[in-house]
């Protein structure tokens, strides 16, 4: 239990320093109202806090109470009810990472290469990467997720979208809460928080998180369960077993152990003048991701089967929906030209450290500064075994290591009688990443370790932004922003040993690729108040994202750059508050003009020695499309105590031209394809009721479903990179007693105990495989939640 030592002296901390019972903390809800009107919800989208009603953005907030009232505890997961949005966990192959999309413009790949299509932020300090962004939602007060490009309205310009955390703040209220958790597997979860007062002038906050629970993908040793002498392994040349008959389980993938901490200092003496100084520090170590061999047929033989030459690699690996049989050995094989083993222990390493610090001047009654500096490094080390057999035919190993340094200042005004607000602000950032890695394709012909590319990357922006009532309910919003970004990426290409002098891909070492770019971004918005409740409007933006190199050529040939990607954003929208506030109902439209769109090309015959399809994972500019859909979010209150909400959006891509590196060859991107990671179809609905007990204790069922459409993860839309479309129903309970301050909570996720899968790793083209992670099958759990 020594991992939870962190997390229970926090659960120590917040019981001993708290006083006596408070109102509700989280992560509980608060009573109903007795009048059944939607909650107002505030939102700083604009630089300024503003009803969400009132800010003309296509834009989801959901609060941390929320949060907790759909089971939701990590980011992916609040992509269930958030239209136009996808997040899905890495697959295997890319570590824990996550695939971020908005509107069909994201990003998959986590490479520091390439940036992220969505951008992320944690107190409004970005962050760098899709590696590591699998966020806890650790004592957060909400989260903003802002659909179109937010060039003008973030610190780091985000083509896609941007997806925005904000933590609890401290009070000063010596308030606390201490919660734990049992479930499915062994699960085991603790979290606690104290809100505490030092002087009149000083509050701190501390929270802390940790989770365990056993994997639901079982690992077998091959040879054990399938003995020497049977149909599929044959007695010369097939797999020995490496375990007795009856103990085939060699380990469990998709497991948890996960543990975080975040404190804050808050020096806030008035209203001129508020400080935030914040740190936090997260270990996640676990076995790979949860992931089954889907597709194989594969019949090369040689350094593909090593020594197992009478088993090919095809159908008799695929173990079924909750199994495989990796176990990452990766042998030296000089009889085929394989002359380094590359074996490692299979798993995954996180950890990451942060530093913020946040101030707010207010200068003069209509001037504000804001300032906020963000400093985070992380280290992901992981080995995974691609291919999921024991043959010894696709392993990789990466060492990852990223320092972030942020710097931020606004300054927001008023003028003409408070009808004009505007900022002006400043972005800096300095990121560092070195990216070390061994990768042992022989399906692909190739073994080579890079002692560890090297990418510093800076941008530097100005910003403006500006919101004018020109008329009575008639307001006029605009920006524009100027980024200079630059970045280097220099190769390193050896044996696996070290050595110089690889001879496919070992000439570009110490070889370094430059982008250099300035660009400006528009946004133009129109809004018109027609009601106190009804408001609508419409925008035009524009977003980008920036160049760079191919940072995974498999011969000198594919080192190619590739050109920034841009967006231009048509949108109107609907905001409305009716029937005496019970029915929210916000809906929106968009059309976007979507250029030199990056992805990330399995099959890239021109530039492939022989003309070969592949092996291809070159990052290029595919071509243009046009992408038009819509988006509705409604919450209802028919009645006291009785809270409805749903969401449902739709989108059309169409690409218009597809460039000549990416439509080369059989398996080319075509016109009819769509980009990875991008569902048309997403809808969700859901609803909770207050059922009041004698005593003054209450009962709160709560119950949610969750639909989205088929997508691909891959360029070329073809059968095996399809993730098929899915529903999801969850359910949740909570007895909450007369003083407010004790929760009792039993939840059931996945409830239909659904089989699907949220990734899919398509390698059919270079490697004759493909394979599947898994969502998490039906889970309960009981929670129990204590405030002081």
């Amino acid at each position: 239990m020594k991992t939870y030592a962190y997390a229970v002296s926090i659960a120590a901390m917040a019981a001993g320093l708290g006083t006596s019972a408070h109102a509700a903390e989280v992560p509980a809800a608060p009573a109903a109202p007795a009048a059944p009107t939607a909650e107002e919800i505030v939102v700083t989208a604009q630089f300024r806090s503003q009803n969400l009603q009132k800010t003309p953005i296509s834009i989801t907030a959901i609060s941390g109470d929320m949060l907790t009232a759909r089971s939701q505890s990590n980011v992916s997961q609040i992509a269930a009810q958030a239209p136009g949005l996808n997040l899905q966990p890495g697959n295997q192959s890319f570590g824990p990472s996550m695939a971020a999309s908005i509107r069909g413009v994201g990003q998959f790949d986590f490479s520091p290469a390439v940036e992220p299509g969505v951008g992320m932020y944690v107190d409004d300090v970005y962050y760098p990467s899709l590696m590591g962004a699998m966020f806890d939602l650790l004592d957060l007060d909400r989260i903003e997720i802002l659909r179109g490009p937010q060039g003008t309205l973030a610190g780091r310009n985000s083509i896609g979208g941007a997806l925005k955390l904000y933590s609890r703040r401290p009070t000063g209220s010596n308030i606390g809460m201490v919660q734990a958790g049992y479930g499915s597997r062994n699960r085991l979860d603790l979290r606690a928080s104290g809100d505490f007062g030092i002087t009149d002038n000083l509050s701190a906050r501390i929270s802390g998180a940790a989770k365990r629970q056993q994997g639901y993908v079982d690992v077998y040793d091959f040879g054990c369960v399938n003995q020497q002498g049977s149909a599929i392994n044959p007695t010369s040349g097939g797999i020995p077993a490496t375990r007795p008959t009856g103990q085939c389980l060699t380990g469990r993938d998709g497991n948890v152990d996960y543990q975080a901490v975040r404190a804050q200092l808050r020096y806030h003496p008035g209203a001129a003048l508020d400080i935030l100084l914040s740190a936090d520090y997260v270990s996640d170590n676990h076995s790979p991701a949860p992931t089954v061999l889907l597709t194989a047929n594969n019949a090369a033989a040689g350094a593909v089967r090593g020594s197992y030459s009478g088993v090919a690699l095809d159908s008799r690996f695929v173990c079924g929906p909750y199994c495989n049989y990796e176990n990452g050995q990766m042998p030296a094989d000089t009889a085929n030209g394989i002359p380094y083993a590359t074996t490692r222990p299979l798993g995954t390493s996180y950890e990451g450290y942060g530093f913020s610090g946040q101030g707010d001047v207010q200068i003069s009654p209509s001037l504000k500064l804001t300032s906020i500096t963000g400093y985070r490094y992380f280290h992901t080390v992981y080995a995974i075994d691609g291919d999921l057999t024991p043959l010894p035919a696709n392993g990789a190993n990466t060492d990852m290591r990223t320092r972030f340094f942020s710097q931020e200042v606004r300054l927001n005004g008023k003028a003409l009688h408070d009808r004009l607000n505007y900022t002006l602000g400043g972005y800096y950032s300095d990121q560092n990443t070195v990216y070390a890695n061994v990768q042992d394709l022989r399906t692909s012909g190739l073994q080579f370790a890079s002692l560890g590319d090297t990418v510093p990357a800076k941008s530097f922006a100005l910003f403006a932004q500006t919101s004018w009532e020109v008329l009575p309910h008639l307001t006029l919003n605009g920006g524009i922003r100027r980024t200079h970004e630059q970045k280097d990426y220099t190769f390193s290409r050896r044996f696996a040993n070290g050595a110089t002098g690889q001879p496919r891909v070992g000439s570009l070492d110490e070889q370094t690729g430059a982008y250099a770019e300035t660009r400006y971004d528009y946004r133009a918005n129109i809004q018109y108040e027609w009601s106190p409740r009804v408001m609508t409007y419409a925008q035009f933006s524009t977003g980008y994202k920036g160049g760079g190199i191919n940072p995974r050529p498999f011969f000198p040939s594919q080192v190619q750059p590739f050109s920034s990607e841009s967006l231009k954003a048509w949108e109107i929208g609907l905001k409305s508050e009716l029937f005496d506030r019970r029915v929210r109902f916000n809906a929106s439209a968009f059309f976007n003009q979507y250029s030199n769109i990056q992805l990330v090309l399995t099959s890239c015959p021109l530039f492939t020695p022989g003309g070969a399809a592949a092996p291809c994972a070159m990052t290029a500019n595919a071509g243009d499309a046009e992408v038009k859909g819509f988006e509705i979010e409604t919450t209802l209150r028919p009645v006291a105590h009785l809270s409805i909400d749903a969401s449902l959006s739709y989108l059309d891509f169409q690409y218009k031209s597809i460039a000549a590196a990416a439509a080369a060859g059989a398996n080319g991107v075509r016109l009819t394809d769509i980009t990875p990671y991008t569902s048309p179809w997403k809808w969700s609905i859901g609803g909770q009721y207050e059922i009041e007990l004698p005593g003054g204790s209450s009962l709160t069922p709560r119950f949610d479903v969750a639909y989205q459409s088929t997508f691909y993860t891959q360029p070329r839309n073809v059968p095996t990179s399809a993730v098929p479309a899915y529903t999801v129903m969850n359910g949740r309970v909570t007895w909450r007693n007369a003083a407010r301050n004790l929760d009792v909570t039993a939840e059931v996720t996945n409830i239909a105990n659904r089989y699907y899968l949220v990734n899919v790793f398509d390698q059919t083209t270079a490697g004759g495989f493909s394979s599947g992670q898994p969502a998490r099958p039906r889970e309960w759990a009981l929670i129990v939640t204590k405030r002081f």
